[in-house]
């Protein structure tokens, strides 16, 4: 996972409140039920020292329904919410916590990898296509080839003639459509691209399509452009195609990891993070951990030991939670961030080198 979207959470200086609530709206009276939440929550943050400039603005957005969500969080500094990201689900733990760094590593673990990918819908006429990365979405349709489309099966001294007519329609459309996905599969860097619809017209796209962007390329069973057509089971194949592609990215780290050129442990990893050598980071994902470190300003001001922190010139090292300094310094020198179900790793932490 790449941190890009959270770098500029870290451009202003802290502290921040990271909140975390269960926004779901579908009990009786949620208004309230929200608002007792956040009220809570709320306390809590007074209590650590919280202004009321930093909280204002986050019960605002909790109670507005305009922004309804199953779960919601939040990072405020003085005066403004500077990250907001609705959840697909209720959050984990319903979290307060005000700090020097925001608080996000819970909101990257329910995230999930959002796999940058395309997904294709072709037939005989052309194809819609939908390229997502980045958390956007952008949707193209590409009809190009005008001509006869479907064969009559009629007969006569004219059918055959007709019939290459026909076929010529689908190559050039099946040409048009893998000529879209190629460009932006190669555009987003994809990982994954799915195809599905009419099977004449997948056939035809795959075989228009570069060999690379083929090895990326899963072919669905279900979907299609018809009108009104029930698109659920594609979206899950869509959503099993990238899971898939996750779960073999995560063993290929994990036995890049085992093979070595790799360090093991906070403190090492905090170290090769400190020197910019560090591609990945893997992290496994405990919620319930409570492991802290020490911080300076700057994001690769990081160690276990405040007395390093010290010498490097950092007058007044600060206590913080260590998934919260890996994070910042994770987004701050273009590294990877990947949540794995194990890791040999006496403290859950481990980084692969980038040399």
């Amino acid at each position: 996972m790449r941190l890009d979207f959270i770098r500029g959470l870290y451009e202003r200086g802290g502290p921040y409140a990271s909140v975390y609530v269960d926004t779901d709206r579908s009990s009786e009276g949620p208004a309230n039920v929200i608002q007792r939440r956040w009220a809570n929550l709320r306390d809590r943050l007074t209590e650590e020292g919280a202004p009321a400039s930093a909280l204002d603005p986050i019960g605002e957005l909790m109670l507005d329904p305009v922004w309804a969500a199953p779960g919601r969080a939040a990072f405020a500094r003085e005066g403004e919410v500077v990250l907001t990201e609705p959840l697909a689900t209720r959050p984990r733990r319903q979290t307060a916590r005000w700090s020097p760094l925001p608080h996000v590593v819970p909101l990257l673990a329910q995230r999930g990898e959002h796999v940058p990918h395309v997904e294709v819908l072709a037939d005989r006429t052309g194809g819609d296509v939908a390229v997502v990365a980045d958390g956007q979405r952008r949707e193209l349709t590409v009809e190009v080839a005008e001509g006869p489309i479907q064969k009559t099966g009629a007969g006569g001294w004219s059918q055959r003639n007709f019939e290459r007519e026909v076929e010529e329609t689908w190559r050039r459309n099946a040409v048009a459509v893998a000529e879209v996905v190629e460009k932006e599969a190669h555009g987003i860097g994809a990982e994954v691209v799915v195809l599905a619809g009419d099977p004449k017209a997948r056939a035809l796209v795959t075989d228009y399509l570069a060999k690379d962007v083929v090895r990326r390329l899963t072919v669905a069973e279900h979907g299609s452009r018809a009108p009104g057509a029930d698109l659920d089971h594609f979206r899950q194949e869509v959503e099993a195609a990238c899971r898939a592609w996750t779960e073999r990215r995560c063993e290929e780290l994990l036995n890049t990891y085992a093979a070595g050129n790799a360090v093991t442990g906070l403190a090492e990893t905090a170290r090769a993070l400190r020197e910019r050598r560090v591609g990945a980071v893997l992290m496994h994902d405990d919620p319930s951990s409570t492991a802290m470190m020490w911080i300076g300003p700057e994001p690769t001001q990081l160690s276990t030991d405040p007395a390093e922190l010290a010498a490097w010139g950092v007058e007044e090292p600060m206590r913080e939670r260590a998934d919260a300094a890996l994070a910042r310094a994770v987004a701050a020198t273009d590294a990877e961030l990947w949540f794995v179900p194990r890791l040999e790793s006496p403290d859950g932490i481990g980084a692969l080198l980038r040399f």
